[in-house]
């Protein structure tokens, strides 16, 4: 038996008096979207263009060949002829986006979550944490953190725990999605946090560490430029250079 995946339930229920049950009936949304995006998609596939972007992207995943501009209007035509998605639907529906082999599907995900984070509870946390460390790339992990897990964390603050702990574990895209999960907070910045994330994987030697370190320093300069400058001053035999040149990398 396949192990369960997190947020998705392993059979809806049936409702009284043989009426779908709210399972059943977000199940059926789902299902209903989710046609929608695969008739839209196949009719924009474009073979050339998906050998060039799977290169791109260093032959990580297959592509259909459809333009981010595309997809993203593929997901309003598709939103515009059904109802608004309740949580459970986003949930389905990205996790079955996550099961498709074409990238353009997470890509649907991700743009669609964002697009409906306010719906999301808290306990979509899991559901992020699994669509993270599954097909991991920068593609799909940066939009989750700065949209989806920022957006969480933002409105149940009880989940920054969470955040402590992918900070200082060993998955280099849980601790990527934690440096960067508040890079639009702005003023809201919790400070404190994410310098004590920078410091403590400032010696981290892989490059989407090092990378994301100097962006999330970069954004908070845009609100507290002595506090990036002298973090910078005060670390710079951890920090790599590449993360010491994003930092600063807007302040003169």
């Amino acid at each position: 038996m396949a192990p369960a995946v997190p947020g998705r339930p392993a059979q809806p229920g049936s409702g009284a008096h043989g009426m779908p049950s709210p399972a059943e009936e977000q199940a059926r949304a789902a299902a209903l979207l989710m046609a929608q995006l695969d008739e839209r998609l196949a009719a924009l596939a474009d073979p050339v263009r998906a050998t060039a972007m799977r290169a791109y992207m260093r032959d990580q995943f297959p592509f259909l060949g459809v333009p981010s501009p595309a997809v993203q209007q593929v997901l309003r035509a598709a939103l515009a002829e059904l109802p608004r998605p309740g949580a459970a639907t986003l949930r389905e529906v990205a996790l079955t986006c996550w099961e498709r082999p074409e990238r353009e599907y997470q890509y649907l995900a991700c743009v669609l979550l964002r697009r409906h984070a306010r719906v999301l509870d808290a306990g979509f946390l899991d559901t992020a944490r699994h669509l993270i460390t599954t097909k991991p790339w920068w593609d799909t992990v940066d939009a989750l953190a700065a949209h989806v897990v920022g957006a969480l964390v933002a409105r149940h603050p009880e989940l920054a725990a969470t955040m402590d702990g992918w900070a200082a574990g060993g998955d280099l895209w849980l601790v990527r999605t934690a440096i960067l999960h508040q890079l639009t907070y702005k003023a809201a910045t919790d400070a404190p946090r994410l310098l004590r994330y920078c410091a403590a994987q400032a010696g981290h030697p892989d490059f989407f560490i090092r990378k994301a370190i100097g962006w999330a320093l970069r954004e908070y300069a845009r609100t507290d430029p002595a506090a990036v400058r002298a973090f910078v001053a005060a670390h710079h035999d951890e920090l790599s250079g590449l993360s010491r040149r994003e930092a600063l990398k807007h302040l003169s």
